[in-house]
């Protein structure tokens, strides 16, 4: 694929692209799913929908995803400190696994948080260029993506 740029301008290729399906191949092994940050690119959590897995989508504002994805509006860094309570992150992160993409390293932490709150698994994709801001066991997709895994406590991701 070419990237055609002029001025300033920078094309960017679809977000859900063949890297993103096999992140979506590799949450599927998980029933029950959150994601973080859904944003305005579902394509994810739709697919995973498809395949039969419960997901929730958070985020900061107001989104509108597809009518298979529950939406909660929340911030995942009001969420860790409440996982540091008794009374956990919030009912919509008990899942099995929470998970971000294209997820900015300063909500790395918050996000592994929340994860060992409920016991969930935790993984998250990067900017790109930004490191991993935790402990991770990075898995690279085949389709070119890297999977960074902070919590497995089932060994699910991690075979």
């Amino acid at each position: 694929m070419s990237v055609l740029m002029t001025g300033a301008n920078i094309s960017y290729p679809p977000v859900f692209d063949d890297r993103r399906a096999a992140v979506a191949r590799k949450l599927a092994k998980f029933g029950r799913l959150c994601e973080v940050g859904i944003g305005e690119r579902h394509g994810v959590a739709a697919a995973l929908a498809s395949d039969g897995c419960a997901v929730t989508g958070t985020d900061v504002v107001d989104r509108d995803p597809p009518d298979c994805i529950e939406f909660v509006r929340d911030d995942v860094v009001a969420a860790a400190e409440r996982a540091a309570g008794d009374g956990g992150p919030g009912p919509h992160y008990r899942v099995d696994c929470v998970y971000a993409l294209n997820c900015p390293p300063e909500l790395h932490r918050p996000l592994v948080r929340v994860a060992a709150g409920v016991d969930a698994a935790c993984a998250f994709t990067t900017l790109g260029g930004d490191p991993p801001a935790v402990d991770v066991t990075p898995l690279a997709l085949s389709d070119g993506d890297t999977l960074y895994v902070a919590r497995d406590p089932e060994g699910v991701l991690i075979d």
